[in-house]
């Protein structure tokens, strides 16, 4: 069948056709490092790593980039907020993102580009539009002429007309028009500030990602991933700058965006108490529970994000990794036909190839998880009859299908004790030093040790060969 997309440029799903398929490229638009990554900011890494892994196998290099925005007002208020200097603020809020990404079992992209470090490519970009007309330098800023591009608003299906009475931007006196963005502003003294033909500033949001993808993957490439409130104006203003710049190219091929996310059937908002960072959250759960309630909705749909679903997710899991821990000993068998249990053409590559369906690629691995416990109690989709499967070709089906979604990439033991590889070992060398101070008849230290382990959510359990651990719940 191959790869299928949902293109928000043309409002259809399409085969994916690759510009050169020696060399798939994907650009997704990244954090801005002023504060930790709430859970909104978390779906499109997961989804677009999903997406990432999935042309991994299909295509022979993929070279996928995602940016960090490290110049923005944003950052420069939290700096002010916390006393902190710019770069303290976004060294400590990268470090965090990448931390907490990882937790997420999302995979590093290839390349990885700061904003900051492209600004001679955002002042060559500055200088096409200027001199091809489409750009005007007015009272220390550089502005894209909107009305000079008749194609604006081709991605979002906004009119001009209609954006303006929408106040959906921002209106200033140095505008030409009302919808003229920003490619370029000045900076006081105390702000960050490049020197420039325009005087000492720095670039405008959108600019940043135009001129990073441009030099990272071409001035034509696949894919230009990010959330569904990217559109506009962020994705809408980097189409018309980068084809007005270049027009002999298309830029993106294809534009994909996830749905919008909310928290307990609301807007995230901190006043409702539903705004949930990543961090906060992998306090309270595994990362692993977080990426598998993420794709449990097709990526296209709005997603309501709850702790009782993330429970249900952490239940789900400890499903699938007692199918895993099943299947220890037993040796992957490598077939590439569906299992006879499945329809004749249905695999979890299909599932996903049909535009990232990741909630059947999900029942799918839960399929197979059933049949390691209940091998004689399934039926063939096919015949309705009783059937009998190598539980090898399970074992490399399931490691498969979890591979493309990143999930089960724990082992089972490290899963259910529910902590890293330090957790463990803190947990452990407590265990030992109980160990100790019961053989040293110190009880009383014993006895603190134990309440200090249940106080971090472990159970102990002593027994004639040792004492053993799990966590609560």
């Amino acid at each position: 069948m191959g790869l299928r997309l949902y293109n928000t440029l043309t409002r259809r799903k399409e085969d994916f056709e690759p510009i050169d398929p020696g060399n798939v490229r994907m650009y997704v638009c990244g954090p801005t490092v002023y504060d930790y990554a709430h859970i909104g900011n978390a779906r499109p890494v997961v989804v677009f790593d999903v997406l990432y892994r999935l042309l991994r196998q299909h295509y022979p290099k993929v070279t996928y980039v995602r940016n960090i925005t490290d110049v923005d007002d944003k950052i420069i208020n939290a700096a002010k907020e916390t006393g902190e200097t710019i770069e303290q603020v976004t060294t400590r809020t990268t470090k965090a993102f990448h931390e907490d990404m990882a937790a997420l079992g999302a995979l590093d992209p290839d390349i990885e580009p700061r904003a900051t470090e492209h600004i001679p490519e955002m002042i060559a970009m500055i200088e096409q539009l200027i001199e091809a007309g489409h750009a005007y330098a007015a009272d220390g800023h550089v502005l894209f002429d909107v009305p000079s591009w008749p194609d604006y608003g081709g991605l979002s299906r906004n009119k001009r007309e209609d954006i303006v009475a929408g106040a959906r931007v921002e209106v200033a006196p140095y505008k030409k028009d009302p919808a003229d963005f920003v490619l370029w502003k000045p900076s006081t003294d105390e702000q960050p500030g490049w020197e420039s033909p325009w005087g000492r500033g720095r670039p405008g949001w959108h600019l940043e990602c135009s001129a990073m993808s441009g030099k990272h993957l071409g001035l034509d490439f696949d894919i230009h991933g990010g959330g569904q409130d990217l559109i506009f104006p962020h994705h809408e203003n980097e189409i018309a700058q980068s084809r007005c710049a270049e027009p002999e190219h298309i830029f993106a091929k294809y534009w994909v965006h996830n749905g919008y996310l909310m928290a307990e059937g609301e807007k995230m908002s901190k006043s409702l108490g539903n705004f949930y960072t990543v961090h906060e959250l992998l306090e309270e759960f595994p990362g692993e529970a977080i990426r598998l309630l993420l794709l449990k909705t097709h990526y296209r749909q709005p997603l309501d994000f709850t702790k009782e679903r993330l429970r249900e997710a952490k239940a789900e899991l400890d499903y699938l990794y007692r199918a895993v821990e099943a299947l220890k000993d037993v040796m992957a068998i490598p077939c590439d036909d569906p299992l006879p249990i499945e329809q004749p053409r249905s695999t979890v590559t299909d599932d996903l190839d049909d535009d990232l369906n990741t909630p059947l690629a999900i029942s799918r691995i839960h399929l197979l998880a059933k049949y390691v416990f209940e091998p004689w109690d399934l039926k063939s989709e096919i015949s309705g009859e009783q059937v009998s499967v190598d539980l090898g070709q399970v074992k490399y089906r399931l490691e498969h299908a979890a591979g493309l979604l990143g999930l089960l990439q724990q082992d089972p033991e490290v899963w259910f004790k529910g902590a890293g590889a330090e957790g463990v070992a803190e947990i452990e060398d407590l265990i030992a030093r109980r160990e100790g101070a019961r053989k040293a008849k110190d009880f009383a230290e014993a006895d603190r040790i134990r309440d200090e382990l249940e106080e971090m959510g472990v159970v102990l359990e002593d027994g004639p060969d040792g004492t053993t651990w799990r966590r609560a719940g």
